[in-house]
């Protein structure tokens, strides 16, 4: 399988993200987010559940310890559908890891 990366622009912590991975043959689309305010595995288990509700949304690993959060599509996701739907489980998106 190939893969391409967009790493976006770096980051204010000095380091690029990981950015979106989206596999060329068209078979979908993995993005990290950074959300803060997660401390366990509720806030993980909510998180995940509020995004894996989005449409498209194949796969959801939330991770308290790094604040991150992988989410795999089967296209890339709006990021204000993916800022609601943290909202809505009670933390803040900070944007793409």
């Amino acid at each position: 399988m190939t893969t391409e990366t967009n790493s976006g622009s770096c980051c204010g912590s000095g380091s690029c993200g990981s950015g979106t991975t989206v596999d060329v043959q068209g078979v979908g689309v993995t993005t990290v987010y950074k959300v803060s305010g997660m401390t366990c595995g509720h806030c993980e288990g909510a998180v995940s559940q509020e995004i894996s509700a989005l449409d498209g949304v194949t796969a959801v690993s939330a991770v308290a310890k790094t604040g991150e959060v992988t989410v795999s599509s089967t296209a890339p996701l709006d990021e204000e559908a993916v800022r609601a739907a943290v909202d809505e489980a009670g933390y803040e998106l900070v944007g793409p890891a």
